[in-house]
């Protein structure tokens, strides 16, 4: 009796001691719990996204592009008749029809909704909101998504509240994976004892009797392996989470962590990313059938996932519709018509950056603002300057055109892939800085080094228009310098500059030397100014590779880098002012707080005048000079250009803009091999193809003449003011206002008064 009164109260000692362990075991849980939900539930990665891109009536479009952008950006072409949904377009001769999805962009958001876009041809004749029958001025297409900032777990989420999930959704879910969920307290009884039963009748694992919180447990604190004290920690853990909140906010939280496949190394996680990736719609626009589709999935994401087995996801998603038909969630009608569509995915796109020379260098611009742990973990949401247009537009014109060139001259082919023919492009908007478009190689996979931003490269005649805005100091584009051949010491040696070409001409005026790119005459304008003060020049550039004053940097023996030789180019095309070149406008974080707003940043270092003379100038390579071929390549609009060739054949350069656009490219090989072409062959052509690509950055408009800039009549032989009767041609020339010409020709004489009065006389009649 004393024995059993002992054993008594030893046990509920151990058991009040085990009780407490029990309680403060709990309490720890639930401390554990709190702590991982109260704070950052994911590591989000930051996404980055292209700019918008702007249609209105009478612009000019490239039908093909536009296509494939919104093929990019997830449209879904149909031939219903009857309507379309959010995301879908129609597709005619002449029209385009499209229901927009939502847009929401530092500038401004607005919901989705119904247009109609007429053409006629490539141009837009008329956009029409069918929502409300009416005129649309300008229309705002959303960014597309280029890339994300991964941490090492890769996983990529689109967190969604539990407001946003349609019923469907969460039935299907249900359905699919624990149909008492609103019934239990973490754990099932029914659902163990019937997933013993049929493991035990199939001699196999067949099911599972885990709840929804129970996965949740699993996936949130606890490893995959499979041992009893794992699952009792499981168990309790559901059991304190189920105290602690609310059944709602379980499921919320258990929708944005599950897994739900793999797009090539980038996990889905959540269902609002499965939403895009799958069908390429918000959670909100699921149908009941695509909504069970992604519930079938969590048994197995790869083995059920339409785009590895489409039999077996349709076969899974019907199970799980028909388990919400006899749970009383869908009716009989509902089930029939689900069960008979088809899946419709969005389309299988393995993850990969677009743009990729652009992201890399957009990379480095943003670790100065931004540690890679925030990058990969705080879901920043970062808007670019990229036109995804003008990058495809890019892409395909350096494509085309190194193989053209591999055509036209097979020596140029090269069977190692690292070590073939290379190209670069950069496009830039030239008032802003915004950049465009950056192809910085052939092939990202093959290279990664960027031909844009880290190559350094002689520019060849692609340096000269800086000796000519040395120049403008002196002289005028009708000023006269000397082609005649002549050597100069240098370090002690004759150095005897030629021409590409032969050019009879033994004088020739500073416009005429830039146009045919004539070498003798431009060192000759080099020595007149003084090689030193090139130089200084060339520093309010701000090249990051140092000049030094020889002769020969005249004709571009020196280094550059592509992308510092196009915004330098800017300057000329934005009044003198040489911006700073930009790839990003606008970071926000999770919550829409704008972090980081980049406005442009610029610098006069030039006059308006000085710009417009020189963009004149440069207008003459392209209507008279070594850039003529663009007129026989089908490019009708004025442009100012550069060719550029250097010694050997090793470098092709040309750079032309217009008010609106700037574009650079180069051709060469990275080890300095010889493309046995110019860069009115070589690089020209593939300018040429880029820029009639994007119709929509060129309006044919000219720069406005500045103030400072007069006009006046010229004696093309003598530069000075043309003598009527006296001089033999007559031509209208620019300059700048401090040195316009004020003396008559010296060449041809004056002329005397009968010649004035007939001269006059003349002019009266014809007025």
């Amino acid at each position: 009796m004393i024995f059993s009164r002992v054993y008594f109260r030893w046990v509920a000692r151990a058991g009040f001691l085990a009780a407490i362990l029990l309680v403060l075991y709990f309490w720890h849980l639930s401390s554990l719990i709190e702590k991982r939900f109260s704070g950052r539930r994911w590591s989000i990665p930051s996404t980055i996204y292209s700019d918008i891109t702007i249609l209105y009536p009478g612009q000019a479009v490239n039908r093909e592009l536009l296509h494939e952008k919104l093929f990019r950006l997830g449209y879904r072409e149909v031939d219903d008749q009857k309507g379309m949904g959010k995301g879908e377009m129609r597709v005619s001769r002449d029209e385009l029809e499209i229901n927009l999805c939502d847009l929401d962009v530092p500038s401004r958001k607005r919901p989705g909704f119904p247009v109609l876009i007429r053409f006629d041809q490539c141009r837009i004749e008329s956009i029409i909101d069918l929502s409300r029958n009416t005129a649309v001025p300008i229309l705002e297409l959303e960014p597309e998504e280029l890339m994300s900032f991964f941490g090492k777990e890769r996983e990529q989420r689109r967190i969604i509240s539990f407001d946003e999930i349609p019923e469907h959704l969460v039935y299907a879910v249900l359905a699919a994976e624990d149909i008492r969920f609103y019934r239990h307290k973490g754990m099932d009884p029914r659902a163990i004892l019937r997933a013993f039963f049929t493991n035990m009748r199939h001699a196999a694992i067949r099911q599972g009797g885990s709840t929804i919180t129970q996965q949740l447990a699993k996936n949130y604190f606890l490893t995959p392996k499979r041992t009893l004290y794992r699952k009792l920690k499981e168990l309790l853990m559901s059991l304190t989470m189920e105290f602690m909140y609310d059944k709602n906010e379980i499921l919320e939280i258990y929708l944005n962590e599950i897994y739900l496949g793999q797009k090539g190394s980038v996990s889905i996680n959540g269902i609002g990313e499965a939403a895009h990736f799958y069908f390429g719609k918000s959670v909100e626009g699921l149908t009941l059938a695509e909504s069970a589709t992604i519930a079938g999935l969590i048994k197995g994401p790869n083995y059920f996932s339409p785009y590895v087995n489409e039999e077996q996801s349709r076969h899974r998603r019907d199970t799980v519709l028909r388990t919400m038909h006899d749970n009383a969630w869908v009716s009989q009608e509902q089930l029939l018509s689900a069960l008979s569509l088809p899946l419709n995915t969005a389309g299988f796109q393995v993850y990969g950056k677009k743009a990729p020379y652009f992201i890399d260098f957009l990379s480095l611009q943003l670790k100065e603002l931004y540690a890679p742990e925030i990058l990969s973990s705080l879901g920043l949401t970062i808007y670019t300057t990229l036109d995804t247009q003008v990058q495809s537009a890019a892409e395909k014109a350096l494509a085309r055109g190194l193989a053209r060139l591999e055509k036209n001259n097979p020596s140029l082919n090269r069977e190692e892939p690292g070590k073939k023919l290379q190209g670069a492009i950069v496009v830039m908007q030239p008032k802003t800085g915004y950049v465009l478009a950056m192809v910085g190689g052939r092939d990202y996979a093959v290279s990664q080094f960027n031909r844009v931003t880290q190559a350094k490269r002689q520019p060849g005649s692609a340096f000269k228009p800086f000796v000519f805005l040395s120049g403008l100091d002196a002289y005028s584009p009708a000023s006269i310098l000397s082609n005649e051949v002549r050597a100069y010491s240098v370090d002690g040696g004759l150095w005897e500059p030629q021409n590409y070409v032969t050019i009879p001409e033994s004088r020739v005026s500073l416009r005429t030397a830039l146009a045919r790119s004539i070498n003798v005459a431009t060192v000759d304008l080099a020595v007149k100014v003084g090689i030193e003060h090139v130089v200084v020049t060339t520093e309010a550039f701000q090249f990051s590779t140092p000049f030094q004053p020889f002769l020969s940097l005249s004709l571009g023996a020196a280094e550059v880098i592509p992308l510092e030789l196009a915004r330098a180019y800017c300057t000329f095309a934005a009044d003198g002012v040489l911006p700073y070149p930009l790839l990003f406008k606008t970071v926000k974080d999770e919550e829409g707080k704008i972090l980081e707003r980049r406005l442009m940043d610029i610098e006069r270092i030039i006059s308006p005048a000085k710009a417009y003379v020189m963009t004149s100038m440069l207008r003459s390579v392209t209507e008279e000079g070594t850039g003529s071929s663009l007129k026989n390549r089908g490019v009708g609009f004025p442009v100012a250009g550069k060719t550029g060739t250097t010694n050997n054949f090793k470098d092709a350069w040309f750079v032309g803009y217009t008010p609106d656009i700037l574009a650079l490219v180069w051709v060469g090989f990275d080890d300095g091999g010889s493309i046995h072409a110019t860069g009115s062959s070589a690089a020209l052509p593939i300018w040429a193809d880029l820029i009639k690509a994007v119709p929509q950055y060129v309006s044919g408009d000219w720069f406005k003449m500045p103030p400072g800039v007069v006009k006046r009549t010229v004696c093309p032989e003598s530069g000075q003011l043309f003598v009527r009767f006296k001089c033999p041609q007559r031509k209208e020339e620019i300059f700048l206002s401090d040195h316009a010409p004020h003396k008559k020709c010296s060449l041809h004489g004056h002329e005397s008064s009968f010649q004035r009065f007939m001269g006059r006389f003349k002019d009266f009649f014809s007025n």
